[in-house]
């Protein structure tokens, strides 16, 4: 071997990039010579012969759609730069590798000429960039959309609160007539539908309060799968409980949770049962100790889910289910719900594999406010309330009013209605009440101003008022109604609730 020869046989085991000479062909691959590190980057010892390292053998490539993909391109165009494909290394694992190499056609075979390089690592780096990006873009659309959908939320609340009341007066007053009664309870039914939906929206659109605790993540998903046990078994579909042993508890809102694996149970039951009449659902949990966080996987046998609309699964309204069988809001919902606990929720659907969803939950234990519908909890001694007491009714929303005022009345308390702040405080200047029923938006005046306003002029009257309100959480009105410690009921509500929450005020002022 002369000096030159010596010197590129050198280069070719020492230079830091693996490196291949061999045929590809109709049938099988050779390989002529093939460098240490080539070697190291498949996972072959660096005794192995040449000729065993056949980096483009079928079985070497786990995508054959992308292997084909390479070697037509480098055969039209005679070489590659940089071309990014997955190989398998000699233990099975996979590496991503960069290819820049050159082709001739001997034959039906091509000679190839390549340098590899092995980027795993960066190739991870990327995905788990990208991952954060689709996550931030995620946020910000649904940051964006909850501005608007709030707003309308709030503004659907109030006629939906007044159908809700007058056709719960109409029912408890039209008992005897079968085709009325039987419509009423169609519009109450359709009301309630439209209320789940509108708080659906605030799910999403506004940071949702709750109530948190430390709790078992196997306990909630036994307790979720028990509720669709039924279902589940006159539907032939086998569940498998795959949950590990000895998971930390997670901070966070039992119900909530719930809700979160009702809907990915509920979809993943459809899609199988949609595309066989039958299905596997599995169900797994465990410890990532790395990142301090429990896992909880929600597998499908069915069709999966197309790779196109991976991105937009957890948008607001988009669905894969025909007209009329989903709103496309129940996973935005548990998308909201999982990122309000500090967690993640993702998708994995491989082609014509099925479908799971993972659902991440910090074990890291975090604190949220307690603020409920009828504001925080009185220790006082539970009291009657006064016979034949005066209550205020004070809401710009006529009908709303009206329905509320003649609930109250036919519960035994003498009402009167004013439908602004300012109003109020001249009705209240002009005779005493025993509580005050107010609306939190209104013209003129609104509710806190008016409290403001009610609080300098009489603390006493002022501890005797009560909020109803169309969207509190997430807004100002949760840190108003926070601080001034008033009761509150959400709308749209039930009458009976009303009555309730005012007889309960009255009670203990």
């Amino acid at each position: 071997m002369d000096a030159r020869a010596a010197a590129y046989a050198r280069l070719f085991e020492t230079v830091h990039e693996g490196v291949y000479i061999g045929t590809v062909g109709p049938g099988g691959t050779s390989t002529l010579a093939a460098n240490a590190h080539l070697k190291l980057i498949l996972g072959y010892d660096s005794e192995t012969p040449d000729p065993d390292v056949r980096p483009f053998a079928p079985e070497q490539c786990p995508d054959a759609a992308s292997r084909l993909a390479f070697l037509d391109r480098l055969s039209a165009d005679g070489a590659v730069v940089n071309y990014l494909i997955r190989l398998s290394r000699a233990d099975r694992s996979a590496v991503w590798v960069e290819i820049t190499g050159r082709a001739e056609r001997e034959g039906d075979a091509l000679r190839i000429e390549a340098l590899f390089r092995d980027v795993s690592e960066r190739k991870k780096l990327d995905d788990e960039t990208r991952d954060i990006y689709h996550q931030l873009l995620q946020a910000e659309k649904m940051a964006a959309l909850g501005q608007t959908i709030s707003g309308v939320a709030h503004e659907l609340n109030n006629p939906l609160a007044t159908i809700l009341t007058w056709a719960e007066r109409l029912s408890q007053r039209t008992p005897h007539d079968p085709t009325i009664r039987r419509g009423l309870e169609v519009i109450l039914g359709e009301a309630e539908r439209s209320a789940r939906i509108v708080r659906n929206l605030l799910t999403f659109a506004r940071k949702r309060q709750t109530t948190r605790g430390m709790i078992d993540i196997n306990q909630v998903v036994r307790e979720t799968l028990a509720l669709r046990a039924y279902e589940q078994r006159v539907t032939n579909i086998m569940v498998i409980d795959a949950l590990a042993a000895g998971l930390p508890p997670v901070f966070a809102d039992a119900h909530q949770i719930k809700q979160v694996l009702l809907n990915l149970v509920i979809n993943a039951e459809q899609a199988m049962l949609s595309a066989h009449g039958r299905g596997v659902l599995v169900v797994r949990t465990w410890h990532d100790a790395d990142r301090d966080c429990v896992i909880l996987e929600i597998n499908d046998d069915g069709p999966g889910i197309p790779e196109d609309v991976h991105a937009k699964i957890f948008d607001p309204f988009f669905t894969t289910k025909e007209v009329g069988k989903g709103t496309g809001l129940g996973l935005t919902v548990a998308y909201a719900i999982i990122n309000e606990h500090g967690g993640r929720i993702r998708l994995e659907s491989p082609p014509h594999s099925g479908a799971s969803f993972f659902v991440e939950l910090p074990v890291t234990e975090g604190h949220v406010s307690t603020l409920t519908p009828q504001g925080p909890t009185v220790s006082t001694p539970q009291q009657d309330p006064p016979a034949h007491a005066s209550i205020l009714v004070v809401d710009d929303e006529a009908a709303l009013a009206t329905a509320v005022c003649a609930a109250l009345q036919d519960a035994g308390y003498t009402v009167e209605q004013a439908s602004d702040g300012e109003q109020a405080l001249a009705r209240i200047g002009a005779r005493g009440f025993d509580l005050v029923v107010c609306d939190l938006k209104m013209p003129r005046m609104d509710g806190p101003a008016f409290y403001r306003e009610l609080r300098s002029r009489d603390a006493t009257m002022a501890r005797r008022v009560m909020f109803v309100t169309g969207d509190v959480i997430g807004t100002d009105a949760e840190t108003f109604l926070r601080e001034s410690g008033c009761r509150w009921l959400a709308k749209p509500f039930r009458l009976s609730d009303l009555v309730r929450t005012a007889r309960e005020a009255l009670a203990n002022p």
